[in-house]
């Protein structure tokens, strides 16, 4: 069975937006953080609708070699890239069905009204989080109401000189 990894930043009070939506508060020159090795890992990614808008506002469209799965309850007509296909179905279903299939890492990428029920559900395997050493006071929150709290194992930490913190846990089983 395939793994759904949710690799993401997020400021250190908890927003992997601003308000806006607007990410310009992430770093885009020194360290990789491990994003290079990550990528290779997987085959195909999970992104919100407003995610996705957000990746193709900030340039070419970066996945093109990754199968990329689109959540929307209203796809456009043309997709604008061969790579990437709009899913209306209720995302808890799909992944159920896509972890089932051949492949490697699934990364869910986000938002986090994308993740929420996918967490609950019991369908995200690792959590790899960028902690960015910045407070945004305000924004896209990464983390959604939860139905139950959950308990994490801690699998690696690492740091980087410019105070960012990965924070990779597993997550439990649900049966």
């Amino acid at each position: 069975m395939r793994k759904v990894v949710l690799y993401i930043a997020t400021s250190l009070d908890g927003y992997i937006a601003s308000p806006d939506g607007l990410v310009e508060w992430l770093p885009t020159a020194g360290h990789d953080y491990g994003y290079t090795e990550f990528l290779a890992s997987a085959d195909s990614t999970l992104l919100g609708r407003a995610t996705y808008e957000q990746v193709l506002d900030s340039g070419p469209w970066p996945y093109a070699s990754l199968t990329n799965y689109v959540f929307s309850r209203r796809p456009p007509a043309v997709t604008p890239h061969a790579s990437v296909q709009f899913v209306s179905d209720e995302p808890v279903e799909f992944v159920r069905a896509l972890r089932q299939q051949p492949g490697r890492t699934i990364w869910l990428i986000g938002g986090s009204t994308l993740a929420s029920p996918l967490l609950t559900a019991g369908l995200v395997d690792e959590l790899m989080l960028l902690v960015l050493p910045r407070v945004l006071g305000s924004g896209i929150p990464l983390w959604r109401h939860q139905a139950q709290p959950q308990t994490l194992q801690m699998l690696r930490t690492q740091t980087w000189p410019d105070g960012t913190v990965l924070l990779h846990y597993k997550l439990p089983k649900k049966d």
